[in-house]
């Protein structure tokens, strides 16, 4: 029995003395578990790279990458879809233009889409699978894609105290849909834009996107004449302007499959906007 007394005693003695190394309640003398080191906080995931503003703040416009003897080129498609299409849409006129996506993925083609906020409302699972592949960045195309200046391709006009609204909503349609990280990058629908239109946007913190190579698929049948006007344009830092719509860009996916091949034979390197533009900032 004092045997006994004395053995608890000594072990009671042990754990007092050795509590942080050892564990008392599995019995006399055994070890402890280590302590799990700290939880580390996941890294932040870095900010996208955009342009500082211009005079006065108004939005910053990019137009290509630097012309260095790397060669990089960046293809963009646009996914129109005019606010007032939904009844062409629900009579079977496809805005959208899933072969073309499976292209791009086949091919392993880094793409910018810019999207309007209509198409990612009636394409929201489209959205999503473009939105969460990291072989593609959303950027902002307008909610309703109407012009932000008079007199552009025949557009509807957006009043010039909307157009902040307007993209805005678009940025909450592409996020509803699934699109977890829009990035702050805004093409002007039918690239036309003004001052006015720059003011409006300030503050927003996005870099307008335009491009310095019109591939001319819009409405186009021939995706062979397609092909030669985009490969006769390209230079490094270019950014080329497709389309992600079948109905009004039906040879797109045959330009691409066309196109991706020279290019990579020619030396270029197919990128994000957003690598040209982050290269653009730091030539800055």
């Amino acid at each position: 029995m004092f045997t006994l007394v004395r053995r608890v005693r000594r072990v009671a003695a042990l754990c007092a003395l050795g509590a942080a190394l050892t564990a008392c309640g599995g019995g006399a003398g055994t070890p402890a578990a280590p302590h799990p080191a700290p939880a580390r906080p996941a890294p932040a995931a870095s900010a996208p790279p955009r342009l500082a503003p211009g005079p006065a703040g108004l939005t910053p416009v990019f137009m290509n990458g630097p012309r260095t003897p790397d060669k990089t080129v960046a293809l963009t498609f646009d996914a129109d879809m005019t606010a007032d299409q939904g009844p062409r849409a629900a009579a079977g006129e496809h805005f959208d233009n899933p072969a073309l996506i499976a292209t791009l993925r086949a091919l392993k083609v880094p793409a910018t889409v810019f999207m309007t906020g209509r198409w990612a409302d009636e394409y929201p699972a489209e959205a999503r699978d473009i939105g969460q592949d990291p072989l593609f960045e959303v950027g902002n195309h307008s909610y309703s894609h109407y012009a932000f200046t008079g007199d552009c391709y025949g557009l509807p006009t957006v009043d010039a105290d909307r157009m902040r609204a307007d993209v805005e909503q678009a940025y909450t349609s592409i996020r509803r849909a699934g699109v977890p990280r829009p990035m702050p990058y805004f093409r002007f629908p039918g690239g036309c834009y003004d001052q006015p239109a720059l003011r409006a946007l300030s503050g927003l913190g996005v870099t307008a996107v335009q491009w310095d190579v019109v591939s001319g698929d819009a409405f186009a049948t021939d995706a062979d004449a397609v092909a030669r006007q985009v490969l006769d344009g390209v230079k490094s830092g270019s950014v080329v302007v497709m389309h992600c719509t079948r109905s009004a860009a039906p040879t797109t996916e045959r330009v691409v499959r066309a196109v991706v091949p020279k290019l990579r034979e020619r030396g270029y390197r197919l990128v994000k906007v957003s690598e040209l533009i982050g290269q653009a900032a730091r030539h800055d």
